[in-house]
């Protein structure tokens, strides 16, 4: 982009903007090529982390949560600390360097998943063109190995270390059928792409409409955003039911039970849950 905005004019003032997530051994040696970019480049860099954001590290997280919904809560973090990046850096849009191959595992993600809101929009070029921070895909039509050979011929200097935590992540079956698709017909990949940018969903069909969170104030289709369902259930010590989307169901229970409870003191109930141990782990959980 830089090379290009030198070339045409394109007059556009452009920035770096990189997230920690806080992976020891994968993200901390990736900043420091972020780091020499600054200075190659001639760009301001903005480095926003997890922990700054929202107390946690991914670090602390897997240790939380394990290595197998893991990539849920660094996806929905990661898109909203670009949000909250980009909005402290006062720019007016976000570019990021998804790629063909990126795009085609969506494609298949989102098919395999059955979530049409997302399907729908996961091709567009250009996302969130009516809110006040669209994100845009100036690399959409370019192939992941294209990229990786033009930055090795060219000597520039980046990182392509796959993140430690991403072994067990949905995406890497999607990347796995993709390749082996790939291996009898090359151009499957922009076939997927092009296929997605082509469907249609009727009109008839009921589809989620994006907002703004109640909470946080960044986007959301619902009234309270997943980013902050997952903070909450970390910070409760329930990270397993907040990506189960379970913590509104647990505080209706818990609450049942605890009037229950109370009516059952005061009548003298001497099987009451208060009396009886079998009962306490249920208060322990709640």
């Amino acid at each position: 982009m830089k090379v290009l905005n030198e070339r045409y004019k394109y007059g556009i003032d452009l920035f770096l903007l990189s997230v920690d997530e806080g992976i020891t051994g994968y993200r901390d040696d990736s900043l420091e090529t972020v780091k020499r970019n600054e200075i190659q480049y001639e760009l301001p860099l903005k480095i926003v982390s997890y922990k700054d954001l929202y107390g946690w590290s991914m670090d602390e997280i897997v240790k939380q949560i394990g290595l197998k919904n893991n990539c849920t809560f660094c996806g929905v973090f990661r898109r909203q600390a670009l949000d909250r990046g980009a909005m402290q850096m006062d720019v007016n849009m976000i570019l990021t360097g998804h790629n063909a191959d990126d795009i085609a595992e969506t494609v298949i993600m989102n098919l395999l998943r059955g979530d049409i809101a997302r399907l729908t929009r996961c091709t567009a070029i250009i996302t969130g063109a009516e809110g006040t921070l669209p994100r845009a895909k100036p690399l959409k039509y370019a192939y992941e190995k294209e990229i990786v050979m033009y930055a090795y011929f060219k000597k520039l200097d980046y990182f392509s270390t796959e993140c430690i935590y991403s072994p067990n992540a949905y995406r890497g079956y999607a990347r796995t059928f993709l390749k082996d698709l790939e291996s009898i017909r090359p151009r499957c990949i922009i076939d997927i792409l092009h296929s997605g940018e082509n469907f249609a969903v009727k009109s008839s069909v009921k589809m989620a409409v994006q907002g703004l969170c109640s909470r946080c104030g960044f986007i959301s289709s619902q009234e309270v955003c997943k980013a902050c369902i997952l903070l909450d259930g970390l910070n409760r010590g329930l990270p397993r039911l907040a990506v189960a989307g379970k913590i509104k169901k647990v505080n209706r229970v818990f609450a049942v039970s605890t009037s229950q409870r109370s009516v059952e003191s005061a009548s003298g109930d001497s099987g009451s849950p208060l009396t009886d141990d079998k009962q306490k782990p249920e208060a322990e959980v709640a």
